[in-house]
């Protein structure tokens, strides 16, 4: 009687914990979903100090965000852009310029990398003047027209693809080494460097790309490139790291088939650029509730 109260206490037990083990990992099942489920939902987009990327970024983000994801924007250089791909630190970055700007990126960090699809296709990279600058017409005037421009031409990031080209292409092509330097600095530099020479309607050279809000703003001249040192016309893609389709199959789709006109980028460029510090994300909240139909149609399946 002893052993068969014991026997029965003993299997008692064995199904209890087997029931308990059960339970556990049917838990553990649930919990490793929603785990899943929440690892989908975070993101990381990687953006460069570029308008058409600080605009799209923060349309990305608050759209996201109103779809339950959890959106991490990191303003870093191009390279280390590429970099935190590569490595899986960075999801997704929006202003990928192909086959020339980001070219030395893309060769370098490839085979880590998937491309979601060319959201515009109308980029070009240029040096600009004020339009009251009559005698420049084209790069090759630089040389003999140095002295008005303090012999430098003012550029953005020394790591943006652009600052590579001028450097490394337009200025020996043209030979103006010598004559000429590529000043370095950042966007918001250069604009603001553009900006005052405007007002005192003084010369100057920028480094320049379409699309940007600053030829609707200003009176802008893109100089003549005859030896096509700059490179043709570009794509803007947007870039995924590796798996990213996989982890992110609705946002993939998204990705690959929004395209943005020049007049929808253009106006959600000038409301960003016109927000205040900080609030650019709330400036893309309001265009995107004033342009819903182009929302709506965009982000469909998220």
């Amino acid at each position: 009687m002893r052993t068969t109260k014991r026997l029965s206490r003993i299997l008692a037990a064995g199904a209890a914990m087997t029931a308990l083990v059960g339970l556990t990992t049917a838990c553990g099942g649930r919990a490793g979903e929603s785990g899943n489920t929440q690892e989908a939902k975070t993101i990381t987009i990687g953006y460069i100090g570029w308008d058409e990327d600080i605009a799209l970024t923060n349309l990305y983000q608050t759209v996201l965000e109103e779809k339950g994801y959890k959106v991490e924007a990191k303003l870093l250089d191009a390279g280390p852009i590429y970099a935190g791909l590569a490595k899986g630190d960075v999801d997704l970055y929006l202003d990928s310029w192909l086959p020339v700007t980001h070219k030395k990126y893309w060769d370098q960090y490839k085979d880590q990398l998937e491309d979601l699809g060319v959201w515009y296709d109308k980029a070009t990279l240029n040096l600009a003047v004020p339009e009251y600058v009559k005698d420049v017409n084209s790069i090759a005037d630089l040389k003999d027209k140095a002295g008005q421009f303090d012999g430098k031409i003012t550029g953005i990031e020394a790591s943006a693809g652009e600052s590579d080209i001028v450097q490394n292409a337009v200025l020996p092509q043209y030979d103006l080494k010598g004559s000429v330097t590529l000043q370095n600095s950042s966007t918001t530099a250069m604009l603001a460097a553009l900006d005052g020479a405007i007002k005192g309607q003084k010369p100057m050279v920028v480094t320049m790309w379409h699309p940007h809000w600053a030829y609707s703003r200003y009176q802008l001249k893109d100089l003549q490139d005859p030896k096509g040192a700059m490179g043709k016309g570009e794509q803007i893609h947007a870039i995924g790291r590796k798996g990213f389709g996989k982890d992110f199959p609705a946002l993939t789709d998204v990705a690959k088939k929004l395209k943005m006109s020049d007049a929808d980028l253009g106006s959600l460029e000038d409301a960003i650029q016109k927000a205040a510090k900080g609030q650019e994300k709330a400036a893309a909240k309001q265009w995107a509730d004033q342009h819903k139909q182009f929302v709506d149609t965009a982000f469909a399946g998220l």
